[in-house]
This record gives C-alpha cells, sequence and structure tokens, in this order.
C-alpha cells in the first residue's frame, strides 16, 4: 500500500486527487497539508485531519504529493529529501530559480515535475512535435490555452510546455505573449501565446499550424479534473520505487 501526502490537499485539484485515491486499492491518503491561513484547517478528509506541517506528519507516507504554489512546492521538495520522500509536483509558474532548486532536490530523492498530468495533454506534446517537424518553418505558430477564471498563473504551464517543445526545433525562434498596437508584419521565427481566463473551463489548449492555403489545428479539452488526478495516480505508482532523478509524464507513460 503507497501512503501519499497531499499538499493542497483543499484546493479543486486536492479534492480530485482525493478521490481518484479512494478508488484504487493500492494506495491510501495518510496526510493532508494546507496553508496556514486556510480556513479549513483542522477539519477531516475521512480518517485524516487537515494540518500545515508537511514535516510534522511526513512520516506517515511514502510518497508526497504537492499542488499549491511555487514557493510552497520548493519548500515542500526540501521537506521530502529530508525525508527521503519521492515526490510528485503538477505546481506551475515555477521561475527558472525554482526548477533548478527542484532539480538539486532531484539528487537525492525521485521527483515527478508535470505541469499537465492528463494522458491526453503528453500525447498532444508528441503530436505537436511530430506536426511541426512535418510542416516546417512555412507554417506560423500560435497556441491558444483557455482557462476558469480562478487561475492565477499566466500563460498555463501546459502552453509554456508547449512553447518550448516548439522553440526548440525552429532556428532563431522567439516566444511572445499577446500582441498589441503597430508591430508589423509576423516574423515567420516567431511563436505567440495566448491565455483566456473565464468562467469555469477546466482547460483547453490549441496549437496553430497556419501556412498560406491551408491550417493544420491540434486541441486539447479537458472536460473534468479527474483526467489529471488520474495522472497524478500513475505518477504515484511510477515514483514509489525509482531511483533519484527529475521524471516528467513522459517517463510515467511510457512515451519516451
Amino acid at each position: 500500500m503507497i501512503r501519499i501526502a497531499l499538499c493542497g490537499a483543499l484546493g479543486r485539484m486536492g479534492h480530485a486527487i482525493t478521490e481518484a485515491v479512494s478508488q484504487q486499492n493500492d494506495m491510501s491518503l495518510t496526510c493532508a497539508i494546507e496553508a496556514p491561513d486556510n480556513p479549513g484547517l483542522g477539519t477531516r478528509i475521512g480518517n485524516v485531519g487537515v494540518v500545515s506541517n508537511l514535516a510534522a506528519v511526513i512520516a506517515a507516507s511514502d510518497v508526497v504529493v504537492d499542488f499549491t504554489n511555487p514557493v510552497t512546492t520548493v519548500n515542500h521538495a526540501r521537506i521530502a529529501t529530508t525525508h527521503r520522500r519521492p515526490f510528485v509536483t503538477g505546481t506551475t509558474g515555477l521561475s527558472k530559480e525554482q526548477t533548478a532548486a527542484l532539480k538539486e532536490t532531484s539528487k537525492t530523492i525521485p521527483i515527478v515535475v508535470a505541469p499537465n498530468m492528463s494522458v491526453g495533454v503528453n500525447l498532444l506534446y508528441r503530436l505537436v512535435e511530430n506536426t511541426a517537424a512535418i510542416l516546417g518553418e512555412d507554417f506560423d505558430i500560435e497556441i491558444i490555452e483557455t482557462h476558469h477564471r480562478f487561475k492565477k498563473d499566466a500563460p498555463s504551464g501546459t502552453a509554456a510546455r508547449l512553447a518550448d517543445i516548439l522553440a526548440k526545433d525552429r532556428k532563431d525562434s522567439s516566444v511572445i505573449h499577446g500582441r498589441e498596437g503597430m508591430i508589423g508584419e509576423r516574423p515567420k521565427t516567431e511563436i505567440a501565446v495566448h491565455a483566456l481566463r473565464g468562467g469555469d473551463v477546466v482547460g483547453e489548449h490549441t496549437v496553430v499550424f497556419a501556412g498560406i492555403g491551408e491550417r493544420v489545428e491540434l486541441t486539447h479539452k479537458a472536460h473534468s479534473r479527474a483526467t489529471f488526478a488520474n495522472g497524478v495516480v500513475r505518477a504515484v505508482r511510477f515514483v514509489a520505487d525509482k531511483p533519484p532523478g527529475i521524471y516528467t509524464m513522459t517517463d510515467v507513460l511510457g512515451l519516451t
């Protein structure tokens, strides 16, 4: 039985992960962690009390799952390192310094870092990479992402990952975010990312390859956070017995 410490337990993803874990026969939620100012501290998720200090309860877990914020995620990863617990995070908006900090902790413990744990989105990454290679530089690339009004970071981690994949193989590319004013003709090397926010949209991502006379669009739409939570379950099983290192959902899903 894999015992899970869930950080961000009372958030939207926390609720979805709790539900997904409850349906598994080989894992259980044994620790629930939230921010010190969360009004839900002291309440219970099943038989588990919600607390604010991961270090105080981590001994009762085998894997730490974190969906919080960049600063807290790095702190929790360091605590997991001290206690030699594998770590899974889907936190987005990480800076280069915070990403580097996670890589440093991965020298001691296995860490899965994935801005989107949906199986479909990770398939989209592969399809986008292959499509870009086939179509070449004659096709302009635009990325459009849509999320609910409550999302705090922009662009989404998934959109940023898509941009990274596309920029890697496009010579002298530059990533921009939105447009305004007299900007002149669109450079061929430009990759544009547009973030839409509104309502309760779980998450939609479209990559547009626009050529002269034709256009190809690849789209993923998430209808429920359950799709992300199911990816978390797969990541937990994957990381539980892995050696130290930093892993992605590509590794978890065997897409390498």
